[in-house]
């Protein structure tokens, strides 16, 4: 079997809750600064969120803004912020040789109960259903949006991964260059998850929906008390080349994709499996020729619930327990959970460590529950290693999808 060419990140563009380019993200991130503020939404009232505030005019018109969905906005902002941090044109290797690959939780819930509320505010006289309702909220809406913005003609698709998303979409993006499908990559997750008040009731109604008096504090993974998921929106989507052709024109390169894993735990609807999140990690660690020991930074997938946690933190102790090498934090406490986006948007977070040296932490974690307790865990402060050369990250998801990369110093 031939050697498959290597696959590089030369571009990241992302707007999160605390940040809407990587620098500022990333400072945030360094200095403890949260992006969840208190939030409303119809039937459910207050309640608390990570909401993006990123320039929606920046690369869209207001016309557009109005036919189109928050979801395709948040993908044509990082796909636009992408390949400029890039130093490309969408369209630099041709219309039809870019393949967009946009990780979702869901699609369509948004503009369903937004079109269900306004015909009910008229007796449901289906006169006053948008005629925009269909392209709204089929699958692919995201990443189609991405293609009307940019005129690329090449493949555009949507994964849904629930909240393993958005690694779903930067390791399809990978494959497809591998498999010479392709010459540029946009890849990685978007969510408008804060805008459907289903999300909301139905963590409500399981007991995981977060609260806390301070905002700031109410993502509280690892911590004794945390009591919940904070519900996030946003977005990252990764310009991914071919190393030979990214060397070839100069490119700024963050990081090498060299280990990748999918998995399945085929056990419950919504609890997770350690024992099939302890196989993904192994799994992307054999593909990448990888002994635990030479990563030095997972970032984890832990939403704060009291069973989640428990759950990665002994597969965690499984894989890394002997590690002295491997630090572990956590970006949630930072951002909450931004649902499809969230491990794409966690990666980006970390990619500079590569630069820096510095682990950014898990904040809120005033008292660490003891079944938490794993080798290697950064809290409340940043902390600085020297050289990075590796970084694991990981997203998990209902249904029990599970799914882990790996990044290596270029």
């Amino acid at each position: 079997m031939p050697e498959l060419p290597r696959i590089v990140i030369t571009g990241v563009g992302l707007t999160s809750p605390n940040g809407d380019d990587l620098s500022s993200y990333r400072q945030n991130l360094l200095q403890g600064v949260s992006g969840v503020e208190p939030y409303q939404i119809r039937h459910v009232g207050e309640t608390l969120a990570g909401v993006c505030h990123f320039d929606s005019n920046r690369y869209q018109k207001r016309k557009e803004l109005r036919r189109g969905t928050r979801a395709g906005s948040i993908a044509i902002y990082c796909a636009r912020e992408a390949t400029k941090d890039a130093g490309l044109e969408p369209t630099h290797y041709g219309k039809e040789r870019t393949g967009i690959y946009v990780g979702i939780t869901e699609h369509g819930n948004v503009e369903t109960e937004n079109e269900v509320h306004a015909v009910s505010q008229y007796d449901f006289d289906l006169s006053f259903w948008s005629h925009h309702h269909n392209p709204r909220t089929v699958a692919n809406n995201p990443a189609g949006e991405v293609t009307l913005n940019t005129g690329l003609h090449g493949p555009a698709y949507c994964l849904g991964g629930a909240c393993a998303a958005g690694n779903l979409g930067l390791i399809q993006a990978a494959q497809m260059l591998q498999l010479g499908e392709v010459d540029m990559a946009l890849g990685g997750g978007v969510s408008e998850s804060i805008h459907t008040f289903g999300i909301f009731a139905s963590f409500m109604s399981q007991g995981a929906l977060a609260k806390n008096d301070d905002p700031a504090r109410a993502s509280r993974p690892f911590d004794r008390d945390r009591n919940g998921i904070v519900v996030s929106e946003g977005g990252c989507l990764f310009t991914l080349e071919r190393l030979d052709d990214a060397e070839e024109r100069g490119a700024k390169i963050y990081g090498e994709l060299v280990g990748h894993a999918i998995n399945s735990d085929a056990s419950d609807f919504v609890l997770p499996l350690a024992e099939r999140q302890n196989r993904c990690m192994r799994m992307a660690l054999e593909k990448a020729g990888m002994q635990p020991s030479d990563i030095d930074i997972v970032n984890t997938h832990a939403t704060s619930t009291a069973q989640g946690d428990i759950q990665e933190c002994m597969a965690l102790s499984q894989v890394f327990g002997d590690s002295e090498r491997t630090h572990i934090n956590n970006t949630k406490s930072f951002i909450g959970h931004t649902m499809g986006a969230a491990g794409a948007l966690e990666l980006a977070g970390n990619l500079p460590s590569f630069n820096d040296g510095v682990v950014h932490p898990t904040i809120n974690v005033d008292n660490l529950d003891p079944d938490c307790e794993v080798r290697g865990l950064v809290l409340n402060s940043p902390k600085e290693i020297g050289q990075v050369d590796n970084i694991l990250s990981l997203s998990f998801g209902m249904l029990g999808i599970n799914s882990a990369v790996i990044i290596r110093r270029y």
